[in-house]
């Protein structure tokens, strides 16, 4: 795949690590420009928050407030609202309950989908983007019964119309939606979250944007019927209270306005350091929108290691379908964290 092709479907071969993530790439005091969270947090308004409801652990998890809290945000009922131990379980859930004759991956895109629905037991197909990843709706075979598509996309970074995701959608068939990274997006204006059509389901992760990763906390918004469902298979109490509150923290306006506030710094960083990048003469994955850059870099893996050993740990892309041994990701960090990691490519001739 070299961003220049056309839409393709493949079959589903196991040539691919799908459990390797970003985590794995960091360690020993490596600059960390692997994993998608933002530095710098949780905020210590949240954080005080987090400490604070360490008071309530003697109690069972209520998970009423931070629901009820999820569906002003989105304008949404409670009921289409089912809060997950990050986007990870809401993945899991979704394979246990679901019962696809067809499923197709969307691909390159977070594999952890795909992932569990293999671990379920159920055959995966795969639509790999063509031309800069942008999404076709007519490429998903009309007889898919469940469709996975990321937006904004994880590894590319690229945010599909609304509109183009919202026609994959038909009687008969459910489509996932990985949001976890469209509040990197100032304003949402392609979320379905706030829209939600007919057998869409959205996924949503605090991950990124707020720092949770080790606290896991995330949601689904679909329609009342599959929420009740994915309710029924998963654990009671699955949801921590320091969670909980985060959640309900998270979705409150202030909150909000403070995620909007950095988006619209991160994506003014973002298309400085893709200039930067394509100045030198690298492939960028056009129109990026989320925290990170996706990049074809000639002996990309033999980058990645020279990187190593100059302190600075960045995303292998060879382990996302439809990527392969010429991709990295980049996330986006701060002005002078992006200017030295540039500095040190400068150095080893990029």
């Amino acid at each position: 795949m070299n961003g220049t092709t056309g839409h393709a479907e493949a079959a589903a071969p196991d040539e691919v690590d799908l459990r390797h993530h970003g985590d794995t790439e960091v360690g020993d005091g490596l600059a960390d420009f692997a994993v998608n969270v933002r530095t710098g947090t949780p905020p210590p308004w949240l954080a005080e928050r987090l400490r604070a409801s360490v008071a309530g652990l003697a109690a069972y998890p209520d998970p009423r407030p931070a629901r009820r809290a999820v569906a002003r945000r989105h304008a949404r009922a409670a009921e289409e609202v089912l809060l997950t131990s990050g986007a990870a379980e809401a993945f899991v859930l979704l394979a246990r309950v679901l019962a696809p004759r067809r499923a197709i991956v969307v691909h390159p895109q977070f594999t952890e989908p795909e992932a569990a629905l293999r671990a379920a037991g159920h055959p995966v197909g795969r639509v790999v983007l063509g031309k800069d990843f942008t999404l076709d709706p007519a490429a998903v075979p009309d007889d898919a019964d469940l469709v996975v598509v990321g937006n904004p996309t994880n590894p590319t970074s690229v945010l599909h119309p609304a509109g183009a995701v919202a026609a994959l959608a038909r009687p008969g068939r459910t489509v996932v939606v990985d949001e976890a990274f469209m509040d990197c997006v100032p304003g949402e204006p392609e979320t379905l979250a706030t829209r939600l059509p007919s057998g869409v389901a959205v996924i949503r992760s605090l991950t990124k944007t707020w720092g949770l990763a080790g606290l896991r906390a995330g949601y689904v918004l679909a329609a009342p019927g599959l929420v009740a469902r994915l309710a029924e298979a998963q654990p009671l109490w699955a949801v921590s209270t320091p969670a909980l509150v985060a959640i309900e923290a998270c979705s409150a306006p202030d909150a909000v306005a403070e995620a909007e506030r950095w988006a619209v710094l991160l994506a003014a960083e973002r298309d400085r350091l893709a200039a930067e990048f394509a100045a030198r003469g690298l492939y960028v994955v056009p129109e990026a929108r989320a925290s990170f850059l996706c990049l074809r870099v000639p002996d990309a893996l033999g980058i990645r290691a020279l990187l190593r050993q100059r302190g600075y740990a960045v995303r292998r892309g060879d382990t996302f379908p439809g990527l392969g041994p010429d991709w990295l990701r980049i996330a986006v960090r701060d002005r002078a964290s992006n200017d030295a990691l540039l500095e040190v490519l400068g150095e080893l001739g990029i």
